[in-house]
This record gives structure tokens, sequence and C-alpha cells, in this order.
């Protein structure tokens, strides 16, 4: 199997996941927290922060999509680059707010290594420098 295809693969695995994710903190508000890592609020409605969390997973699931789907692959490196971010902060999330070190590590820093691994596999793929454009000057 050639590098550039299971590149696209983890792409297409990240974009899913964090698909997933979404979709599931907006579909399912009672079960998703669970696999978070952290507990609902014991009083109150948590449904406000279920919606944050589930539309910013849409979002960038969305970005990862569009930019494989239009060819941008350098630029895909650099967004999920950027997007491992989400995960380490979520496990941080964990840890300072009740959750376990196991969870933290094995969920959250897990997809963060997922996500920088495939960010240095876009970014380091060979001949994906789009060509340059010429402007065709017509001359009267």
């Amino acid at each position: 199997m050639k590098r550039r295809h299971i590149t696209t693969a983890l792409a297409v695995l990240s974009g899913a996941t964090v698909l997933f994710f979404g979709l599931n903190f907006l579909l399912n508000p009672d079960g998703a927290p669970s696999g978070f890592g952290i507990t609902p609020w014991p009083e109150g409605n948590a449904d406000g922060y279920f919606a944050v969390k589930g539309v910013r997973d849409i979002a960038v699931a969305a970005t990862v999509f569009l930019l494989l789907t239009i060819g941008q692959r350098r630029t895909l490196g650099w967004v999920v680059l950027i997007d491992a971010i989400i995960p380490l902060g979520d496990a941080l999330t964990v840890l300072t707010h009740g959750g376990t070190y196991t969870t933290a590590l094995s969920i959250h820093v897990s997809a963060a290594a997922l996500v920088v691994l495939t960010a240095i596999m876009l970014l380091t793929e060979s001949g994906q420098r789009p060509p340059e454009r010429t402007h065709l000057t017509s001359s009267p």
C-alpha cells in the first residue's frame, strides 16, 4: 500500500472520528459524556456544553473532508497539526475536572498522537506541491 493511501486513510479516519464524536454529543447527550472522561454536572442542564462540543467536532471534520476533497493535502497537514491542540486540551480538561489519567492518556493523548502522525505524514508527502500558475498575457 502506498504511503499516500495510508495518509489519506489516516486523514479520513481523523475526520470520521471527530464527526462521530460531534454527532454523538448532539444526538446522544445522555450517553456521550461517559466516553469523554468527565461526568456531566450533577445538577442543572449540560445540553449547552454538549451542543458546543458537537458543533466543534463537526466543524473540524468538515474542514478535514473539504481540504482532502479539494486536494489541499499540505494545507490539510497544517490544519490537522493545529487541530492536535483539541485532544490535548481535552486531556487537560479530563485531568483537571475529576477524570482519570488512564482516560486522559488512552483516549485524548493517543488521539493527539494519531493526529500529529497524520499531520507529519501529510506535510512530508512528496510530489504534492501544485504546479505554479502562469498568467497568460496576450500581446496587442
